[in-house]
């Protein structure tokens, strides 16, 4: 097993091209120095929807030095429309795409500004402007035109083709936007706007599972205690951006505000054919029984598998599960519950937990039915695990009463030393000795796995402020220990009132 696991290599881009340098090491901008190349004074602030107000000061460098520029957001706006109505983009995508990127349409008004201010339209025409073929007449007129004219000529020297507003009206930072456009402009703008159009609807048409979706990545990132691969990596960098931000992690399934991270973590999504990647991909996760509304699920807790190519990097990752045993309906509602499973680092780990299984004499059997209830316990560590099986220990639980405890509860495995104690003080102060205690363990794992505050002492209260009385409640929970698993509304509420 830890053979086959070595020869994985990371989740490759399903494209054949020469490798692209990921997005965190490509080299920064080279700052120009601020006495060669003094830094433009900003945009004075605008009210929402209104124009930028003129400069008293500014000059133009035509001849007629009365007329003084203004400078209207709504003109920019239109100027960046019509680029990108020339790059290809319908109307109604032009018009929206430029609404939502203002950093960009101020950009180019900023440009527009200072050249007015200094009178180096003339030379920018020598410049920037001779890459758009400007004719030389053009070129000395071309202070006299407006404001909207002027910011279009600007825009179109920047040669992005209209990716960077595209991306910014995405979300994206307008510096982020800036960086990834030269590696996904080939693509062509209006490939890129069906591209991502499929792409929020295949990860965000379905909203009943976000609040799960951000429940299950809080769950990974926490239980997580082995080494990550890159691919791993780079998804725990992508749920650090998140999680910096007002609603944290649990926002993950809302496309609105995730998408933008995405892009910036992930900017080769851009570059995944629909028809023979992305489709494919969809097609392969519900074969395998992942059903199609909880296949965005899958892929936003590990977005390296979109990606990843399908007969190269996941069909062997997912025969390597089952020769270790596993049926492939299995297979699928793990990789629902835990996509990692997916990592070469969670592959690898599996082999290192058999080993400890077997040292600690425990049936590799009792390994595999663990894994396929809770499949989280694979990102978990041998010391983790140890630390675990040490705490049954103590309690008097032998090596044959742990495997019950392991299959029914294995999440407690991943508990860590003091989450666990606190639920075995907990019994100590009811006045519960630590073997009943452990007897309590082997017949009801549950109770342990359950919070304390916020679910154990509740239930209890419940029951002291029914009628229960505090000096015959332990002799109750030893008889019947189940009782702490009881929901309260559902199920305890309404038997005490029967």
């Amino acid at each position: 097993m830890a053979t086959a696991a070595a020869t994985f290599g990371l989740l490759r881009p399903p494209t054949r091209t020469p490798a692209i340098s990921q997005l965190y090491i490509l080299p920064l901008p080279t700052q120009p120095h601020s006495k060669t190349h003094p830094r433009p004074l900003p945009l004075p602030r605008r009210r929402r929807g209104g124009p930028i107000a003129a400069f008293p000061n500014a000059t133009s460098s035509s001849t007629n030095a009365s007329a003084s520029p203004t400078y209207d957001v709504r003109e920019a706006e239109a100027a960046v429309a019509e680029l990108l109505r020339e790059g290809g983009a319908s109307p109604a995508d032009a018009a929206a795409i430029a609404t939502r990127a203002p950093a960009y349409a101020a950009m180019l008004a900023d440009g527009v500004r200072e050249l007015d201010e200094l009178g180096l339209w003339a030379s920018w025409s020598s410049g920037a402007g001779a890459r758009l073929s400007l004719s030389g007449a053009v070129e000395m007129e071309v202070g006299r035109l407006g404001f909207r004219r002027k910011v279009y000529l600007m825009g179109r020297s920047r040669r992005d083709h209209g990716v960077v507003p595209l991306l910014e009206s995405l979300g994206v930072r307008l510096s982020s936007a800036k960086l990834i456009a030269p590696y996904v402009a080939a693509a062509g703008l209006t490939v890129l706007i069906d591209r991502v159009k499929f792409l929020k609807e295949m990860l965000f048409s379905s909203s009943d599972y976000a609040i799960l979706i951000g429940r299950n990545a809080k769950r990974m990132m926490i239980h997580l205690s082995i080494p990550a691969d890159d691919a791993l990596q780079s998804t725990l960098s992508f749920f650090e951006k998140m999680e910096a931000r007002y609603g944290g992690i649990s926002m993950l399934g809302h496309g609105d505000v995730s998408f933008p991270y995405l892009i910036e973590s992930f900017p080769m999504l851009l570059l995944c054919s629909e028809d023979n990647h992305l489709k494919p991909l969809v097609d392969f996760l519900e074969h395998i029984g992942i059903p199609k509304t909880k296949i965005a699920s899958v892929l936003l807790l590990f977005p390296p598998i979109i990606l990843s190519d399908v007969e190269n990097d996941i069909k062997p990752r997912i025969r390597e599960w089952e020769k270790a045993g596993m049926e492939q309906d299995y297979i699928g509602r793990m990789l629902l519950k835990y996509p990692w499973i997916l990592s070469t680092s969670v592959i690898e780990n599996y082999s290192q937990m058999l080993l400890f299984f077997n040292r600690k004499k425990i049936s590799s059997t009792v390994l595999g039915i663990a894994v396929k209830s809770w499949p989280h316990i694979l990102g978990c560590s041998s010391k983790r695990m140890n630390s675990a099986l040490e705490l049954f220990h103590d309690l008097g639980i032998s090596k044959k009463m742990v495997v019950p405890v392991i299959t029914s509860s294995p999440q407690l495995l991943l508990r860590k030393p003091d989450q666990f104690m606190q639920n075995v003080l907990l019994f100590r102060e009811m006045g519960v000795d630590k073997k009943t205690t452990g007897k309590i363990l082997c017949r009801a794992p549950e109770i342990f796995a359950s919070n304390v505050d916020s679910t154990l002492k509740k239930k209890i209260d419940f029951l002291i402020n029914f009628g229960v009385s505090k000096h015959h409640l332990p002799r109750i929970i030893r008889k019947y220990p189940e009782l702490l698993l009881l929901d309260i509304n559902r199920t305890l509420l309404p038997r005490l009132q029967y």
